[in-house]
């Protein structure tokens, strides 16, 4: 695994700066647990689920952070390749994504989701699939929830796929 360049969240800060530190701590775990894997392991499913692989959680991860901060915060169309007939299409079409460049998306992506919140007030609402209203305070905690478990998930993948564990 490559070297850990994390940056600790901050221990003293206003609401908006320690979530944002918790989630670019979570966001830099990612991009740690993909690095320095073959192409052929970064592909490998080791789980019973063939869409648990490496490249398949950058490139969820990449299109869950377009789906909260462009789509529902900033009212841009879901570009994502998932449809009602393929629902797991960003899992499977990242099996013929190169890791760099799944890597690269998804760090482009993290910077637009810092750029919108740099933009937008926690309290700041957003009208939400027809069910009212949803604040940038809760797409942040929940893309710290989604971040989170999907990096315990890498965790266990990249164990399996080479036996390096750490945080």
């Amino acid at each position: 695994m490559t070297a850990d360049t994390r940056i600790d969240p901050a221990y003293v800060g206003d609401e908006l700066a320690q979530a944002e530190g918790f989630l670019d701590y979570l966001r830099a775990t990612i991009v740690m647990k993909a690095r320095g894997l073959s192409e052929d392991d970064a592909h490998r499913a080791v789980l019973p689920s063939k869409l648990m692989t490496v490249a398949g959680l950058l490139s969820h991860l990449r299109w869950v952070e377009a789906y909260w901060f462009r789509t529902v915060l900033c009212g841009e169309p879901d570009a994502a390749p998932y449809t009602k007939e393929r629902p797991d299409a960003e899992f499977e079409d990242a099996a013929h994504i190169p890791t760099a460049q799944l890597i690269a998306e998804y760090e482009a992506e993290c910077a637009n989701s810092r750029a919108v919140t740099a933009r937008m007030g926690l309290t700041d609402t957003v009208p939400f699939r027809n069910q009212g209203e949803v604040n940038v305070r809760w797409v942040v905690l929940h893309m710290i929830e989604e971040t989170g478990r999907h990096a315990g998930h890498l965790d266990i993948i990249r164990e399996l796929l080479d036996g390096v564990t750490g945080e």
